[in-house]
């Protein structure tokens, strides 16, 4: 395990890191996740590994800290990402990254260009979405009041979330879990979607073929963004059919990795 001080009080990101390769990889788990657990058994297949590969938990997730101070904005995640990956050496890394982590990962290449030569983005949030009372993703914690949330929202929620997903959000702390909940869906200015839009990195985005055509496909295409429909799976895609996440990542980076 390898840590960084990311903020003037102290606080720690921290990551595990698998040897290898040049130019680096980093993997960027959604809201209330944590990367090792989502990325693990693909970082290490035989398609993507060889890497020196970065499994990084954000603030307030998984094993790195959780501060109950800090504002926990997609701006504020990116900014403490990467002085993180500064501090690791990182530069011109590939961003493998999935739902929250794609928002993160974008805005990141917007702000800190040197950190990011390549994204992937696994089903990640692109525009700002309603609260929606009784939902069990970001717009139903969003739903909440901080303090209706830390007074016992969360109790509501871990029970509609379900054991798979809580016992990573468990990790979480619930500042960083709601806060992290309500600026997601709010979302930045430009929206994320234009953000990727003007990034001249190479793009790709792998989506669920169960949800239908990706909205603003057509736009994405013509900006130079490779858009992936996955075939039996859900949202979590690394998961629930590996080996195509597999391929298509290895694909998305196949050119990139010419000599």
């Amino acid at each position: 395990m390898r840590t960084a001080t990311v903020t003037a009080e102290g606080d720690q990101i921290r990551w595990v890191e698998l040897p290898g390769q040049e130019p680096p990889r980093v993997y960027m788990h959604g809201l209330g996740a944590t990367s090792p657990a989502y990325f693990a058994e693909v970082a290490v297949h035989p398609l993507l590994a060889g890497r020196r590969s970065l499994l990084i938990d954000l603030l307030g997730h998984g094993i790195s800290d959780r501060p109950t101070g800090f504002g926990y904005t997609l701006e504020s995640h990116a900014d403490a990402l990467a002085t993180a990956l500064d501090s690791a050496g990182v530069t011109g890394a590939e961003l493998i990254a999935h739902s929250m982590g794609g928002s993160v990962a974008i805005v990141l290449a917007a702000r800190h260009p040197h950190l990011v030569s390549r994204l992937v983005l696994v089903d990640a949030n692109l525009d700002p979405i309603p609260r929606t009372p009784g939902s069990s993703g970001s717009s139903g914690i969003a739903a909440y009041s901080e303090q209706e949330f830390l007074a016992g929202g969360w109790k509501e929620v871990r029970d509609r979330v379900g054991s798979h997903w809580w016992s990573t959000m468990r990790l979480a702390g619930r500042e960083a879990l709601h806060r992290s909940a309500t600026h997601l869906i709010r979302g930045t200015v430009p929206t994320m979607r234009e953000l990727l839009l003007d990034l001249k990195i190479p793009r790709a985005y792998l989506l669920p073929e169960a949800d239908g055509p990706l909205p603003g496909t057509d736009a994405l295409t013509q900006a130079g963004v490779s858009v992936v429909p996955i075939s039996d799976c859900g949202h979590n895609i690394m998961l629930d059919n590996p080996q195509a996440f597999v391929r298509a990542t290895a694909a998305a980076l196949a050119d990139h990795d010419q000599p």
